[in-house]
């Protein structure tokens, strides 16, 4: 089992940074990561899932949800200061897991990161795409509703008819075209970047001055609306699962604790960086949200109309001029959301690559552009099918899962840490673990149990065949486990597929016996889905047995 769990040193880790990196310079403080969190953290989330959250979940109320969101992000954002304070490199959640808690644990969370990269930028390439077709109409053109939505979708036309979608091609277009930039090693400028930050940030502010006196108090009234005995339907159960959805929203603030290594003093202001960013962007977020239900009734964002429901709340105001600026400065703003989601994605399958963990062809490098251009390929391939044939709301709740879930194994971690290395030099410790730690854990589980539960069965679904992959190729050919497998190794292997596929079933039946809509075909797909690996996990450990 040794080599299950085998780590990577800080030591050579920081060594590799050093020499990869030459050394970055300290030269930021507490207001330049204050300024890092919020442009990262303001995007997507709050242009998009916003509307269908107080739509289908939580009406008025969606602020609320807000503040839930929020304070597990502080739990979770304090978990990574210590981390990146531990490990001050250029990383992510999968470097600090492999270098604290092993290789397997290290495959698990970047496997989960695919949820939030991957699938996290096919929910801002349907966004976008949305956003699109409005700008489109405002100009008095109407692009084909059946080639701008999936085929779950639907649409009411202006003379009622209800048309059904083919295929997302706005998305698929924004997807490979950042693609390609990213390809040919395009590097995005400061100058660019504080340009879109600049941007984005002008939209919220713009939004909520002049929006503010426009909003009608009635949409406000009731601000929680009851609950009709549908589970994450309005009430407070709708509350806490949109709190899950709009998490969504918060997605980035991590990106602040991988700055330990240019901090000038990561102890006092990494903190700082992410408390505070987090602090004034759910303040933000709360008046936006409120501005937004208070412009319109939370009703008008069900539908497609709630993937871009800036648009539909601008016009209840007479600036006619500021709905087509706001929503060129949301495609802008998205387009950079979608590269950096994809360059994350890019480099931890370059990580996990170069640990042997993922085929060669992840971390195989341009001679030209000097960038792992086939990874991007592929990922521009698999991006493209989510885009283009999966509906918003399910790529959605299944980033904010994955990320979620990756929260919790951070938080854990930490606790780990504590344990088996609590003499290890930390620039930041995380205060009163382990309550801390414990809280951020519980927060965290307590907005994915109100997902819906065919999210969840999507990510166990994800998680199975990750474990496939790691049995099958990754123990094989890691580099630091030496590709050695003995019986204790897969005994674990054999023993979390097992588990983890018999909940699969668990919650097949569950969401069969309790759902509102039809779910025949994924009860059916789960069901076989599940004994398929019931039997290959079996096999797996009596053959090592």
């Amino acid at each position: 089992m040794s080599n299950l769990f085998a780590r990577k040193s800080i030591h050579q880790l920081i060594k590799e940074a050093d020499d990869s990196e030459k050394g970055l310079k300290k030269t930021l403080g507490p207001l330049s990561l204050i300024a890092l969190g919020i442009g990262v953290i303001i995007g997507a989330g709050l242009f998009s899932i916003t509307g269908s959250a107080a739509a289908n979940n939580a009406g008025p109320a969606v602020t609320i949800s807000f503040i839930i969101a929020g304070l597990g992000c502080a739990f979770a954002g304090l978990c990574y200061a210590e981390f990146s304070s531990m490990i001050p490199i250029a990383g992510s959640a999968y470097t600090y897991s492999y270098a604290t808690m092993g290789e397997f644990i290290a495959w698990i969370i970047g496997w989960d990161l695919v949820l939030e990269y991957a699938v996290g930028s096919a929910t801002v390439a349907i966004s976008w795409s949305r956003y699109l077709v409005k700008f489109f109409s405002n100009l008095g053109i109407d692009l084909p509703m059946q080639l701008v939505m999936s085929p779950f979708d639907s649409a009411t036309l202006a003379d009622g008819s209800i048309v059904s979608g083919i295929v997302n091609l706005p998305a698929v277009f924004i997807v490979l075209i950042v693609s390609v930039i990213l390809a040919r090693g395009i590097k995005e400028s400061a100058a660019f970047t504080t340009f879109i930050v600049s941007l984005k940030l002008v939209v919220v502010f713009a939004f909520i001055i002049l929006g503010w006196k426009y909003m009608n108090p009635e949409n406000h009234v009731p601000y929680i609306i009851k609950n009709e005995g549908v589970f994450g339907e309005y009430g407070w159960s709708g509350i806490i699962r949109a709190a899950a959805i709009v998490f969504f929203a918060y997605i980035g603030f991590d990106a602040v604790s991988t700055a330990a290594q240019e901090t000038k003093n990561p102890k006092r202001d990494m903190p700082i960086g992410i408390l505070g960013s987090l602090a004034i962007c759910t303040v933000l977020y709360i008046l936006f949200a409120h501005v937004m239900t208070g412009l319109a009734n939370y009703q008008e964002f069900k539908g497609q109309d709630g993937i871009a429901p800036v648009a539909v709340a601008i016009s209840h105001t007479p600036f006619v001029w500021l709905k087509q600026g706001v929503i060129i400065a949301i495609l802008a703003g998205y387009s950079s959301v979608i590269l950096v989601l994809l360059y994350g994605q890019s480099r931890v399958f370059f990580s996990m690559s170069r640990d042997g963990l993922m085929p060669k062809i992840f971390s195989d490098i341009h001679p030209k552009y000097q960038t792992p251009s086939k990874s991007n390929a592929l990922f521009a391939v698999f991006v493209s099918l989510f885009a283009a044939f999966v509906p918003g709301r399910v790529v959605g709740e299944m980033t904010s899962i994955g990320t979620l879930f990756a929260f919790i194994l951070v938080c854990i971690g930490v606790m780990i840490l504590r344990v088996k290395m609590p003499d290890a030099p930390r620039a930041f410790s995380t205060p009163l673990v382990p309550l801390v730690p414990i809280l951020g854990v519980f927060t965290c589980l307590f907005m994915m149990v109100f997902l819906p539960l065919d999210t969840w069965i999507r990510l166990l679904v994800w998680m199975i065949i990750g474990f496939d992959v790691y049995m099958t190729y990754g123990i094989k050919r890691s580099h630091l486990s030496k590709g050695l497998e003995n019986k204790r190794q897969a005994f674990v292997i054999s023993i979390s597929g097992l588990v983890t596929t018999l909940v699969l079933l668990i919650v097949a039946f569950v969401h069969h016996y309790i759902a509102t809509a039809p779910d025949t075909g994924l009860f059916i797909f789960s069901i076989v889905f599940s004994v398929l690996h019931l039997g290959l996990y079996l096999m797996h450990y009596y053959k090592n047995k």
